[in-house]
């Protein structure tokens, strides 16, 4: 197992050499390409998202490319990629032309929003699919969709595990989310996404996993699904995702890292605020499919230093925010699901898009140059009186407290509405503190 110690003090720094190499790269494909421009136009307009969020990766032919990328922050991982792993940003391929790549979630819906007429590379359904959008003399430029694959040239796939990854997809989909405890729920979780490993692999396996977790989510977020209808009506989907957040008990925190852990997550930092924590959060990153993921968790004080991902976390006499949460709309990874989902945006267009469409956005946690984050104000949801009295009953809220969860429900889930510059790779650890105290559900009774 690893240790949450080596990965709790990772602190990201800012990449504006890196940030200004990118952006005067792709500067020159807006240049040559009127179609590249529109469609950034476009997507701006239309769904507040920057065409350097959607960037996959570039390739390029001119030595002197290769020369100052490296001084820029890329570092060669081998077969003419170079990769900068210190921030957020797309690799860069020594090849015979001048490509740019854009990640989309269905290349083949892209292409028929678009009208686009163009040949896809791989399978429906495979692990990755690709196709020239438009192209000239002088560039190309291309989208690409990814299930699971980190590679770029379309790896080939059997009709079998073609088969095998739509059978999992609905398994992740339909699963049992209700049980009579806990434990059998992750039980039987567990076993699922051990039949899915076993059968397409891990990276694979997470990609399926996660897109099910989203649709789930969406039942419950109502900015998302409007989010989600503009993004699939100008063909990205959820290219754009930054991360997704989960919610858990201290019972059952080590078995549901465990399953993230299977599905190829590692831990990476631990956010934390000092003697004044409640709460802990595990930022789990997932290489192959880039992802990241919050696991939230309520923690004393004392155990700021442990490995809390993986040790036993004794009872806590009160409930903070995750340990509430979890009682009473149960397991993010169960019945509640993903407490919020975080997409990448100008940050400002995007929030008066929503606002336009009358969806209110909280007071930001974050107000930084290189990282702005602040959440909608919350879908809600009916809580389960039964599950409020016991809680009344073990001390963890107050009578007045209770009235109104059985009242008024419970808010379950968010949108978050998420910038990053320079490359930034991390988070605001104080300002997470900030809005969790906010999030916790006696904050609003």
């Amino acid at each position: 197992m690893q240790s949450s110690a080596a990965y709790k003090d990772q602190l990201w720094e800012r990449q504006p050499a890196a940030e200004e190499f990118l952006s005067k790269s792709i500067e020159v494909f807006l240049e040559g390409c009127s179609d590249l421009s529109k469609l950034s136009a476009e997507l701006m307009d239309r769904t507040a998202i920057r065409l350097r969020d959607l960037v996959d990766h570039i390739s390029f032919s001119d030595i002197e490319i290769e020369f100052n990328l490296q001084r820029a922050g890329w570092a060669s991982v081998g077969d003419g990629i170079f990769e900068n792993e210190s921030g957020l940003f797309p690799a860069f391929i020594r090849g015979t032309s001048s490509e740019l790549w854009i990640r989309v979630e269905d290349v083949s819906n892209f292409l028929k929003v678009r009208h686009i007429d163009s040949e896809i590379s791989g399978a429906e359904f495979s692990r990755c699919r690709k196709a020239i959008i438009y192209a000239n003399e002088k560039l190309k430029i291309g989208v690409i969709e990814r299930n699971g694959y980190r590679d770029y040239i379309v790896p080939p796939v059997n009709s079998e595990q073609l088969r095998s990854a739509r059978f999992h997809l609905q398994v992740f989909r339909s699963r049992r989310r209700q049980f009579d405890t806990v434990e059998q729920g992750l039980a039987h979780t567990e076993q699922l996404i051990d039949q899915s490993v076993a059968a397409i692999g891990a990276d694979w396996s997470c990609d399926l996993w996660l897109r099910a977790e989203r649709e789930y989510w969406l039942r419950n977020c109502a900015a998302g699904r409007l989010q989600k209808a503009k993004q699939d009506a100008v063909g990205i989907g959820w290219a754009n995702i930054d991360h997704h957040t989960y919610d858990g008990s201290r019972k059952h925190f080590r078995h549901t890292i465990r399953i993230l852990e299977k599905l190829g997550y590692q831990l990476r930092e631990m956010l934390y605020a000092g003697e004044l924590a409640g709460w802990g959060s595990q930022v789990l990153w997932q290489p192959a499919i880039r992802s990241t993921i919050f696991a939230d968790v309520d923690l004393a004080p004392n155990e700021l230093t442990i490995d809390f991902s993986h040790e036993v976390l004794p009872d806590l006499t009160k409930h903070r925010r995750a340990g509430l949460l979890s009682e009473l709309l149960g397991e993010s990874i169960l019945e509640a699901g993903l407490n919020h989902v975080a997409g990448l945006y100008s940050q400002s267009h995007f929030r008066n898009q929503l606002n336009r469409s009358g969806i209110e956005m909280m007071k930001p946690f974050t107000d930084w140059p290189h990282l702005y984050q602040e959440l909608t104000t919350g879908d809600w949801a009916a809580v389960d009186p039964i599950r409020v009295q016991g809680l009344l009953a073990a001390g963890h809220i107050e009578i007045e407290e209770a009235e109104k969860l059985c009242l008024q429900g419970s808010i379950i889930t968010h949108f978050e509405n998420i910038e990053r510059n320079d490359g930034f790779k991390g988070f605001n650890r104080d300002g997470i503190d900030g809005v969790l105290r906010k999030l916790d559900p006696r904050a609003y009774l």
